[in-house]
């Protein structure tokens, strides 16, 4: 029993090779999960925009607005995210740059996690324009006709009727995507963004424990949606509040 003790306790054993100060990884490991919140937080608000702005155009926009955002949505929930990714992280920059040699600029190098950022967003904004468009028409119509007799401007009615109906059916798709953001930072280790999954990785090749390295990744994965669940199910809980209880779902 001893001897099992002494070789977890070990540089090389089991606690040491979690421990916080090298020769351990567990401080890079938090680091990376850290890194993936705030890109996870980052694409979040980003796409959050995009599906506000996404899903007003295709209810209330023009015939041209609609087909663009159609076009939008259709192509990114089509191709697969890791493919887009790549195409969005090289030929973003790359056009960019483009634009800035026609005018006689010289070539810039932008920095990694704001374009890692914007690529998930790009992409979690087309799944954000569908869930917030079916919520905007899942309010009662009679609900926005009142409203409007009562002469409320567009915005107005935005904020005091559409918005607080829409948000409980809302939140369970958003939650859903909040948690897509967060597995979706892991693709993009194969662009070399350092966060949890590229640490894990390079944590279990340095030290041959791919079981034990990938096992305590997926667990840290585990906290963050299980705390994740909590918040937005008080979200969802202060947002039905005063509506029918036969409305209200859980947030998976």
């Amino acid at each position: 029993m001893l001897e099992i003790l002494s070789q977890v306790f070990e540089p090389d054993g089991l606690l040491g090779m979690f421990a916080f100060s090298p020769p351990g990884w567990g401080g890079n490991l938090l680091v990376g999960l850290l890194r993936s919140m705030e890109i996870a937080a980052g694409a979040y608000t980003v796409g959050l925009i995009i599906g506000v702005l996404g899903a007003y155009g295709k209810l209330y926009g023009n015939e041209v607005v609609r087909d663009v955002l159609a076009l939008y949505t259709t192509i990114v929930r089509a191709v697969p995210e890791l493919v887009l990714i790549l195409i969005l992280y090289y030929a973003g920059p790359a056009a960019l740059n483009g634009v800035l040699l026609q005018f006689g600029f010289e070539r810039v190098a932008l920095p990694q996690m704001p374009v890692g950022i914007m690529v998930l967003g790009v992409v979690l904004g087309a799944y954000m324009t569908e869930v917030l468009r079916g919520a905007i028409l899942a309010v009662p119509v009679g609900q926005i006709e009142a409203g409007r007799a009562y002469g409320m401007p567009p915005l107005l009615l935005a904020r005091r009727v559409t918005l607080p109906l829409m948000l409980g059916n809302a939140i369970p798709g958003l939650s859903n995507l909040w948690l897509a953001a967060t597995k979706d930072t892991a693709l993009l280790a194969v662009i070399g963004f350092g966060e949890l999954t590229l640490m894990t990785k390079q944590a279990a090749g340095s030290t041959k424990s791919y079981f034990s390295f990938y096992i305590a990744a997926g667990l840290l994965y585990l906290i963050v949606s299980f705390v994740s669940g909590r918040i937005f199910g008080w979200i969802e809980r202060w947002a039905r509040k005063g509506q029918p209880a036969v409305a209200s779902g859980g947030t998976l």
